[in-house]
């Protein structure tokens, strides 16, 4: 009897230069369609330009990469288009499956969609929106819904199957290809200062500030952003491994997995200065103060711009620090239903 190799594996090396560039070459010209999104300067004193209103007033630069633009509206697409070419390419599966509660499933299932991936699963936690699932099967793709605490039992049981398991934040395929959101961010503002990226599993904090720091010309400070009660990379770096976290829970649920990514973590822990706490309440009010300026931006999306504009990067490293310098804020996403935005945003 042939022995299966996992599918997915822990390794303590860091994804080297050669294979991030091959990634990002992977999502620009590769299997699927992934947008290059705009990066628009919001606030600049300069310019006249003032969107939205922060403790820092008009004494930096602030842009907003826009991944709520992104092909299925949200950045996943940059990491599911590398994970499904290089598989394909590594091992020729029959079939995927995944475990997810949102938009790496719909990411998911639009890659299986496009390539004619007929046979994969998406695994999904019971307390799931609905209307959730229901896009994923509109796509071609079978979702089975159990409890949270079944999820991987039940991935274990699809492998013995014969599918192969691509992990919705800690894959290494799947970190590389995020790369390519700090590629773009650096050919839009060549002379960045800060970055601020939102963080859940950790997969796309990993993998953009893996980018910057290889390809940037000079230093860039980059920080991820996490809910105050959803935060294990938080944890994790000060516990200095990666930890579990099954209490986590947020209205940015795309932020509040049960455990931090280990993958994720090696790179995290080597590249990024800080991890910055938002509040429940902070996410609401920006994604209500982005509705205002004609952005639909979910929680989760607006976690980078919510630690701008509440002062969490100031407090961090000093105003002086801030003064003049340009910044980046990930906009990571915008699936949200009518319904749950006017939800958060109480409007009747």
């Amino acid at each position: 009897m042939t022995t299966l190799t996992p599918s997915y594996v822990v390794r303590k090396d860091l994804i080297t230069e050669k294979e991030l560039m091959e990634a990002i070459s992977n999502v620009e010209n590769g299997l699927l369609p992934v947008h290059r999104t705009p990066c628009i300067e919001v606030i600049n004193k300069t310019k006249g330009l003032c969107m939205f209103e922060s403790t820092m007033g008009e004494e930096c630069n602030l842009f907003l990469k826009l991944e709520n633009m992104q092909n299925t509206n949200s950045f996943k697409i940059r990491g599911v288009s590398n994970q499904f070419q290089m598989h394909k390419v590594a091992s020729n599966p029959r079939s995927f499956v995944t475990m997810s509660a949102g938009n790496y499933g719909r990411a998911f299932a639009y890659a299986s969609q496009k390539l004619g991936s007929t046979r994969n699963r998406c695994l999904m936690p019971d307390t799931a929106p609905s209307h959730r699932s229901k896009a994923i099967e509109e796509m071609g793709v079978a979702v089975e819904r159990m409890p949270s605490s079944q999820l991987k039992a039940g991935v274990q049981k699809c492998e013995e199957e014969g599918d192969i398991f691509l992990h919705p934040f800690d894959d290494r395929h799947l970190i590389a290809g995020y790369g390519s959101l700090g590629k773009e961010i650096l050919e839009d503002v060549p002379d960045v200062d800060f970055v601020l990226i939102c963080c859940g599993g950790g997969g796309l904090l990993a993998g953009t500030a893996l980018a910057l720091n290889k390809l940037a010309k000079s230093s860039v400070r980059i920080f991820g952003v996490e809910p105050v009660t959803a935060c294990g990379m938080y944890k994790s770096l000060q516990a200095k491994t990666a930890v579990q976290c099954p209490e986590a829970k947020s209205i940015a649920g795309g932020l509040a997995p049960p455990f931090a990514g280990e993958n994720a973590y090696q790179h995290i822990s080597t590249f990024v200065e800080d991890i910055l706490l938002v509040t429940d309440e902070e996410l609401r009010e920006t994604v209500g103060l982005a509705f205002k300026r004609g952005l639909v931006v979910e929680p989760s999306g607006a976690a980078a711009l919510a630690a701008f504009l509440t002062g969490k990067l100031e407090q961090s490293v000093g105003r002086k620090e801030l003064c003049g310098k340009k910044i980046v804020a990930v906009i990571t996403g915008s699936n949200v239903s009518p319904a749950e935005l006017a939800d958060l945003l109480q409007i009747s």
